[in-house]
């Protein structure tokens, strides 16, 4: 292990979202002043890791930097922001069990493990034989890092794991890549019933504009608008979405979200059909634009992006959720022709229907798919957050804060659920 040392700072990053309807001010990260917290990101060396490492740098995370290139791991301690604290170096091979074991026992108390290493095959055959390592890192080398670290990760700890789009669906000629993220995706939500205590989520990225994705990019190997084209928004994403979304889950906000799968593709998985999609008509909103999520029907008067907060679903008539998402879809789009996002609340429960009626709530949720795909060129979002009532604490603000503001701009189609925090705490014998 390494380190360089750097003057740490108080937490300074860049502006982000403010709520609007009692969300103002929600937290929305991990620092928020308190003590000073600790963070082990894997394959920190580059692409998304390299981003994430960087993001939670500059929102003061004392960071924990593992991934198996030493030589691409001491560049990114040289580009380290001089104002972040000193990170520690760990260039080690995840797949060797003996070497994680020994890195669980030379770390501080974690409030964050995000599992972000992994590969893929490319041109290999789903049978091919020479899979082993693969499944070692993808599927085992998370578990495994858990595992290693239980002694060290806090009860209140976030353990995060990326996953991808290609666990959501078959993705040929990749070997056992899409197999692989689908059972990190079914070990997320195995652990985060194992471990109430912990925050556990994954983050399934779409297609990321990666050094590798650009190379292939540069050597013609692959044309953009062929990716694009199956992306409703029209846009590639970069790691620097990830990283967003990765620092997002880290932090208090990600509570309602533990056991589920955070999509951020652009709308892809959410959207099928044999032609390419229209291309993207407006650039995507910074990362950091300024934000008042609000109600509908009412106006910030601001120049910040649209976020708009619908509550209509969560009064509906049992049998009316077609028709009240429709109404709220056309009175959003009324005021919004371009680059906003409509998030509806809508009950985690509802009573039982008439089996006539009990196609009403699946033709509703097919109808936000369906409308991600139609409205993403235009830079439009919208996105659904089932809650247990009309009054939500404020994880869950700051959680609507995310879905609804700009920082989670690859985030459309999805329907989410804020889950109420366990009153139990169980711990399996084998964290």
């Amino acid at each position: 292990m390494t380190s360089r040392v750097h003057p740490v700072a108080p937490n300074s990053g860049p502006g982000r979202d403010e709520a609007g309807s009692g969300l103002a001010g929600a937290a929305s990260g991990p620092f928020n002043g308190a003590a000073p917290r600790h963070v082990l990101v894997t394959g920190a060396a580059a692409g998304i890791g390299r981003a994430t490492a960087l993001r939670v740098a500059r929102e003061g995370w004392h960071c924990v930097l593992v991934d198996a290139d030493a030589a691409r791991l001491a560049q990114l301690d040289a580009d380290w922001p001089a104002d972040a604290p000193s990170p520690r170096l760990h260039p080690i091979d995840l797949c060797d069990a003996a070497q994680v074991a020994a890195l669980g026992a030379d770390l501080p108390p974690l409030d964050a493990l995000i599992n972000n290493a992994g590969m893929s095959a490319g041109g290999r055959d789903a049978l091919d034989a020479g899979s082993e390592r693969l499944l070692a890192l993808n599927l085992d080398a998370p578990a495994r890092l858990v595992q290693a670290c239980a002694d060290r990760l806090r009860p209140d700890a976030r353990v995060v794991n990326v996953a991808s789009g290609a666990g959501l669906r078959a993705i040929p000629w990749r070997g056992l890549y899409s197999p692989s993220k689908a059972g990190l995706i079914a070990q997320t939500a195995a652990l985060a019933q194992s471990r109430p205590d912990w925050t556990v989520t994954a983050l399934a990225p779409g297609f990321v504009r990666t050094e590798l994705v650009q190379q292939l990019i540069d050597s013609g190997r692959l044309v953009p608008a062929q990716a694009t084209g199956k992306i409703p928004l029209g846009h590639m994403a970069e790691p620097e979405d990830m990283a967003e979304a990765l620092c997002f889950l880290a932090g208090e906000g990600a509570r309602p979200l533990s056991g589920q799968l955070l999509v951020l593709d652009g709308g892809s998985s959410v959207c099928g059909g044999s032609q390419p999609l229209p291309p993207a008509q407006t650039p995507l909103p910074p990362l950091d634009m300024a934000c008042t999520p609000h109600d509908a029907g009412t106006s910030t008067g601001t120049r910040g992006y649209p976020a708009v907060l619908d509550a209509s679903l969560m009064t509906a008539p049992p049998g009316q959720w077609l028709a009240t998402l429709q109404a709220a879809a056309r009175r959003f789009r009324l005021a919004h022709p371009m680059q906003a996002s409509l998030t509806l609340l809508v009950p985690a429960t509802q009573p039982a229907l008439p089996w006539a009626q009990a196609g009403d709530p699946a033709a509703a949720r097919m109808l936000l798919h369906t409308l991600a795909a139609e409205w993403g060129s235009q830079g439009l979002r919208i996105n659904a957050l089932a809650i247990d009532g009309p009054g939500v604490d404020a994880a869950t603000q700051a959680l609507l804060a995310f879905v609804a503001g700009p920082r989670s701009r690859f985030l459309t189609g999805q329907w989410l659920r804020a889950a109420a925090p366990p009153t139990t705490t169980i711990h399996d014998p084998e964290t």
